[in-house]
């Protein structure tokens, strides 16, 4: 059975706990007692004795008796899944997983939990999928398998950097596994690369367990901060950077911040005229809301052009993830034809690693505006006048 989770797309057997884990308003509380197993203990709505399991579970238990032996919370019968948030008093609202995207089950292999630890900010996981490869989760979210990093990693550096001639100076908020340095590195004009990463801890585990990401963090243009990225973005100085990207967990909780108008007022201030900002910016398949937000902070702060682009990342919500690229006003930025062009930097497609998902044939090859997108946008009353006032929205297809 085809199911799809949190960050992505998998096939899992077809048990009836994972099969009732993403359940549609009107089902309430329909399998929430078999969603999660944690050291022996079945979860349900209201509540049960240690080592008694939901009957819908006893298939997924009886298919490997060791589970419990290797198990981390997220882990059932060697399956990770990300977790469900609690029902509320009134049971009106429970979800499978994460409030970021309801009613989704997201399921992968679990072949060797290799890596369990609490950071100061954060529980770190990693595992070794069969499907996937090695697998970074960080309070039970996936960032990243080293199937499919390329695609995020390289479409979020490439973006930004290919659409501004000879970028110097530039900035990364996040990306504590190094993936976008290392894409950053591949630009031989760059001078300075600064992270601002709040978690050690995940620097210190990328280093051990995805060797093929922190190599960026070898380069000696990049400077490292460890610390909050607010504070960091309140203390850059104006108009320092040529492109500042994003690489930031989903906007929950804290991070929550860091899609707010005083965050994207002070990037503003921090890029040069002409300079160009890349975020994160989730699937326009869940988070129409989010993404209408963004685009309507972003166009009252950045005067030069605001897109919404995306591709296909299939352990992402949807299989889809997507960016908000803008630019200051100054040196007009086209960010649907590169001016900076990979294929013509000295050296890049093949620096470290050879590139395996972005190049300026699939950069913003097909232009269009989403339907689903500008309808939710529309009815919101966003943008105001015609459709060629609405900010276009950037389909990059995998071209094989």
């Amino acid at each position: 059975m085809m199911m799809l989770t949190g960050k992505g797309v998998f096939c899992v057997r077809d048990w009836s706990w994972i099969r009732k884990g993403g359940y549609m308003e009107g089902d309430a509380g329909r399998g929430l007692g078999c969603q999660k197993i944690t050291a022996g203990k079945g979860n349900n709505r209201n509540g049960s004795s240690k080592g008694s399991i939901p009957s819908c579970c006893l298939k997924a238990g009886a298919s490997d008796p060791e589970l419990d032996a290797k198990c981390h919370s997220t882990v059932v019968s060697g399956w990770f899944s990300q977790p469900r948030s609690c029902s509320d008093k009134s049971g009106n609202t429970a979800y499978f997983n994460n409030p970021m995207w309801p009613g989704e089950a997201h399921s992968l292999k679990v072949e060797k939990v290799l890596y369990k630890e609490k950071s100061l900010y954060q529980e770190i996981l990693v595992f070794e999928s069969s499907a996937y490869g090695k697998v970074l989760v960080l309070d039970g979210i996936v960032q990243l398998t080293e199937k499919d990093e390329c695609a995020y990693q390289e479409m979020i550096t490439h973006l930004p950097l290919c659409s501004i001639k000879s970028p110097k100076n530039v900035l990364v908020v996040g990306g504590g596994d190094g993936g976008v340095l290392r894409e950053i590195a591949r630009h031989s004009s760059v001078e300075l690369i600064d992270i601002c990463e709040i978690d050690q801890m995940v620097i210190d585990v990328s280093k051990k367990f995805f060797p093929e990401l922190v190599v960026g963090f070898e380069d000696p243009r990049v400077h490292l901060h460890v610390g909050d990225a607010i504070d960091f973005m309140r203390c850059a100085p104006k108009g320092k950077y040529d492109a500042i990207i994003v690489d930031s967990s989903d906007p929950v909780g804290p991070a929550q911040e860091l899609v707010e108008r005083p965050f994207f007022e002070t990037i503003a201030r921090a890029l040069r005229p002409g300079g160009v900002l890349c975020n994160m910016a989730e699937s326009m398949w869940l988070h129409t809301h989010l993404i209408q937000d963004m685009l309507s902070i972003c166009r009252g702060i950045f005067r030069g052009a605001v897109h919404y682009a995306w591709a296909s990342v299939p352990t992402y919500p949807s299989g889809v993830i997507g960016f908000v690229i803008c630019s200051t006003d100054g040196p007009p930025v086209d960010f649907k034809n590169p001016i900076n062009p990979i294929e013509k930097v000295d050296g890049a497609l093949n620096h470290r690693r050879e590139l395996r998902f972005y190049n300026s044939e699939v950069n913003f090859s097909h232009v269009d505006l989403s339907l689903i997108l500008l309808a939710t946008i529309s009815q919101n009353h966003l943008i105001p006048g015609s459709e060629k006032d609405f900010p276009k929205l950037c389909y990059v297809p995998l071209l094989l």
